[in-house]
């Protein structure tokens, strides 16, 4: 369908013609400049942009640091690609339509490989590349730097090589900034997280060179048989360890309370509910823990920042921190607890954000959970909730306002509570959209508090409870509870270079089985 021409008043002409020869005189003057560093490069980056190509490239590299936040930033770049290429391609192009430029005065080496032909009036690359840039900008200024540079030689890069003239940049500039100023108020940028990152505190402890006076509890087939795998490595590792393999029919908290009475160090491998019973008997002995990942996807080893080779480094040096054990009603927990429906929300997600990535698996694991979550309500601080979930952290979790990620500190003495209210069908397609683009701290149906303890009260019949990700029961009361610092645990020392890198997605190499 063509979109019909607009009519123009005879001094709105005028100005048109008044651009138009100025913006011929630019393109002849960048065209008849030679430079041999311009015929070298400005073809490369043009045919680099082409069909978004670069962007992705640099979208997939951003993702790939393992920052969530430049990660975020390009979904946001890329996100805006999309909505201005239409814009630009199937509505400004059809506005005003005009010829590409004449290349005669071009340089043979500096021409596109392929003309296009379509109108030339907005310049899409320009476009793209603004949104992109935009995008990442809000989301992380300092990377946004880069990107823009590199965006506003892409645009540049489409004059010089005689495929649009300065307005047609220009104009397709203004489209792409345009979408991604939108794209940021509808969206605004993730909020800074409100703990900042600290070194842990170092406990000093007595080096155990080659693991002498280490007992390790593990069970070899821990994680599809990743225990087995982490049985061989420590011993190489540290060969005067004493392990104890969980066999067939032994009760694993048996195994824990007789190695933690007789044992200097109390190492455990296994998934986050083998290190919760490890860490109870570490804290009844006064015992230091040693934590081997093991389990599928060992989210307190990873909030630690450790691997195998990692804890065994620390125990052979003496390096140690102290980490916050939260307890629900009285039973402790390393990571999260949850009742109502979230136990099911993150079982679904973990299962599928393997093949389809966790923004994804999380909008149709929520999708699952509103749709068939038996709502309850909840009274806290003297307030009534009527619920489909509660999350609660051990610690506070990253970011504040979207669904819980990460923790940036272990000892920092609060709960981390958020509360996702039961609302309408229309309600709950608003909050999967919420989850997907990280703004559920906008919604009125959710809540998030900070406490070292609380008390919830369900009215009506019991909820079930979940503690790192296991069901651990049900009932009416939930008594929260934080102990400052109760556990010593192995961790690698790092300096400052070493979190600076770890920022960007960087971690030594070990085993673990994640």
């Amino acid at each position: 369908m063509r979109l019909p021409r607009p009519r123009f008043t005879p001094q709105i002409m005028r100005v048109v013609r008044d651009v138009d020869r100025l913006d011929r005189s630019l393109f002849t003057a960048i065209a008849e400049h030679r430079s041999p560093m311009l015929d070298r490069v400005m073809p490369k980056l043009s045919r680099a942009a082409d069909y978004s190509v670069l962007w992705m490239a640099v979208g997939a590299g951003l993702a790939a640091t393992g920052d969530r936040r430049l990660k975020w930033a390009a979904e946001r770049g890329l996100g805006n690609i999309a909505l201005a290429s239409l814009l630009t391609n199937q509505v400004g192009k059809r506005l005003a339509p005009r010829l590409r430029p004449a290349i005669e005065s071009v340089p043979l080496a500096r021409r596109v490989f392929r003309l296009p032909t379509s109108n030339s009036f907005p310049s899409g690359h320009s476009a793209s590349a603004a949104a992109f840039a935009m995008g990442v900008s809000t989301q992380a200024p300092a990377a946004g730097i880069v990107v823009q540079a590199l965006a506003g030689l892409v645009a540049f890069s489409r004059i010089a090589t005689g495929a649009h003239y300065p307005s047609d940049v220009a104009v397709g500039w203004a489209i792409g900034s345009a979408v991604s100023t939108l794209g940021a108020r509808v969206q605004p940028s993730a909020p800074p997280a409100k703990v900042t990152p600290a070194p842990p505190l170092t406990i000093d402890v007595p080096p155990h060179p080659r693991g002498a006076g280490v007992v390790c509890v593990i069970n070899p087939r821990a994680g599809g048989g990743n225990g087995a795998r982490v049985i061989r490595r420590i011993e190489k590792l540290l060969p005067e360890v004493e392990i104890v393999r969980l066999g067939q029919g032994q009760d694993l908290d048996d195994l824990l309370a007789d190695a933690a009475a007789r044992c200097d160090v109390l190492g455990v491998g296994g998934g986050d509910g083998t290190l919760q019973t490890g860490a109870r008997h570490a804290i009844e002995h006064d015992v230091p823990l040693a934590v081997f990942p093991a389990g599928t996807f060992n989210h307190f080893a990873k909030a630690l920042g450790v691997s195998v080779d990692a804890t065994a480094r620390a125990i052979e040096q003496g390096w140690c921190t102290a980490v916050d054990v939260a307890r629900l009603n009285g039973e402790i927990f390393l990571n999260t607890a949850s009742a109502g429906s979230y136990p099911e929300f993150v079982i679904r997600r973990e299962k599928l954000e393997g093949r389809i990535g966790k923004p994804l698996a999380a909008v149709v694991a929520g999708w699952r959970m509103l749709r068939t979550a038996e709502p309850f309500m909840l009274r806290y601080d003297n307030r009534e909730y009527t619920l489909a979930g509660i999350f609660i952290g051990n610690g506070r979790y990253d970011p504040p306002g979207d669904a819980p990620q990460t923790r940036l500190r272990m000892d920092d003495g609060q709960l981390d509570l958020r509360f996702l209210e039961r609302g309408s069908r229309w309600a709950a397609v608003r909050t999967l959209f919420a989850v997907f683009t990280g703004g559920l701290g906008r919604l009125p149906l959710y809540h998030e508090f900070d406490a070292p303890k609380a008390h919830l009260e369900v009215v009506g019949g019991p909820i079930p409870f979940a503690r790192d990700g296991e069901v651990t029961g049900s009932g009416t009361v939930l008594d929260l509870d934080v102990a400052y610092r109760a556990l010593t645990v192995y961790r690698p020392r790092t300096g400052s270079w070493s979190r600076v890198l770890r920022r960007f997605g960087w971690r030594r190499q070990g085993v673990t089985a994640s």
